[in-house]
């Protein structure tokens, strides 16, 4: 079969590379893909926003199946037109997307349903939302309503941060449309974790735990990143707390979805505060996590692709999970989030792919005269398995001293939280 996997990410890498080991696979193309998918599939220069292009490719080279990583192209609505033409797409369509499309609504939702979620207002009018920070009390946390990367949420510790944000936002428009609305929240303190489920309909399948680390700086500092790493399992996740992230969040995601009309298929994402009053939604996602992907899909043994397909098709399916802990580490480029510098040679690479369980996932790269050079703020994810934690994390930093471009930057501490809290 033909297989085609829209993105140009870490998480698209990772993707296709699952993917690939599949036998049932025997063309496999990313839209428009990075240095590393080149090394195993066909990279086609059309952008993943472009949904209407991407169709018709699909049409016209008989792609079997379409796996779409980026949330833009599923608010845009590329679900709805690959399935208009009858093409096989994993993905939720235009109306599901708003989950992550809009924070505003994806709040509304969650009031309307029973899902446990922080207290929040949402505003239209910048100084209204001034007005409201005075009186709601610190610290704060301050979301664009739309899609912003992974950097549209501020937590804000003083009234003055709060409202140079909400200047930011609103009036200077530095996210442009994204902000012209803003969720205003009560900050949640504790533990976070990412948990991801493949939906179909009313039928749900979990993936393995993981916890992101979204700060740019080590001890989870600087500013929110689209996340600079992360881990599987999840050990703040332990068995009582995942029967109640199920039964308070996801069945009723899925309850709360069908009462709407609306029919989910496709990966969907709860990032969650484990609080002591129990789970809580920071966020919802309509597709899988990046960097969290990456440790996830190296955790399912077996054919990933068969498995996916059989799902789509309405078949019970289940995954076998290496017991192996995995955990990533990003590597960015100099300027990252704000302004990241392109063009610097990366190098080490061939030592590293060497290494005994590691993997290098891809994200902000291109290959020119056959060496890879940075195109993007996230240049390459560096994962690696280990019997526990630690050994998963010394891997992959024992890997990371091997590669060097000029302005690399990353965080020293991915998994600190766990390894502390569990030496206790």
């Amino acid at each position: 079969m033909k297989v085609l996997v829209v993105g140009n990410g870490g998480r698209e890498h990772a993707i296709a590379w699952k993917i690939s080991q599949s036998p049932l696979v025997k063309e496999l193309y990313c839209a428009k893909g990075n240095g590393g998918t080149a090394k195993i599939a066909k990279n086609i220069p059309i952008e993943p926003i472009h949904v209407e292009a991407l169709a018709d490719f699909a049409q016209r080279e008989g792609i079997d199946f379409t796996i779409v990583g980026p949330e833009a192209p599923l608010v845009a609505g590329i679900v709805d037109e690959f399935e208009k033409r009858g093409l096989k797409v994993f993905g939720p369509n235009k109306r599901a997307s708003l989950l992550e499309g809009s924070k505003a609504f994806a709040k509304e939702f969650m009031q309307k349903h029973q899902i446990p979620t922080a207290e929040f207002h949402i505003f239209g009018d910048p100084q209204k939302a001034k007005n409201f920070v005075k009186d709601f009390g610190l610290p704060v946390v301050i979301k664009a309503d739309g899609l912003a990367s992974g950097k549209g949420v501020f937590i804000c510790k003083s009234y003055e941060e709060a409202y140079q944000t909400i200047d930011k936002l609103m009036v200077k428009k530095v996210l442009g449309e994204a902000a012209s609305k803003v969720v205003i929240e009560e900050f949640l303190e504790g533990e976070e974790a990412s948990y991801i489920v493949m939906v179909n309909g009313d039928r749900y399948v979990p993936l393995p735990t993981s916890q992101d680390h979204k700060r740019l700086l080590d001890g989870d500092k600087g500013p929110n990143t689209g996340g600079m790493g992360a881990y599987s399992p999840n050990p703040f996740v332990d068995e009582d707390t995942e029967r109640s992230i199920k039964e308070l969040i996801i069945e009723r995601v899925i309850k709360g979805l069908k009462e709407e009309g609306i029919n989910y298929r496709g990966f969907l994402y709860a990032g969650l505060m484990l609080t002591q009053k129990g789970p809580k939604v920071l966020e919802f996602n309509v597709r899988l996590g990046d960097p969290e992907a990456q440790p996830l899909l190296m955790r399912i043994r077996g054919d990933f692709c068969e498995a996916l397909l059989n799902f789509y098709e309405g078949k019970d399916i289940s995954l076998d999970i290496d017991q192996r802990h995995t955990l990533c580490v990003v590597l960015a480029s100099k300027g990252y989030p704000e302004k990241p510098e392109d063009g610097k040679e990366i190098k080490g690479l061939e030592e590293v792919e060497g290494m005994e369980d590691v993997v290098i996932f891809h994200a902000g790269t291109e290959i020119r005269e056959g060496k890879v050079f940075t195109k993007g703020g996230r240049v390459l994810n560096v994962c690696a398995w280990g019997e526990n934690l630690k050994e998963a994390q010394e891997k992959a930093y024992n890997a990371i001293k091997r590669i060097h471009f000029e302005g690399m930057h990353y965080r020293k501490d991915i998994g600190y939280r766990a390894l502390l809290h569990f030496q206790r």
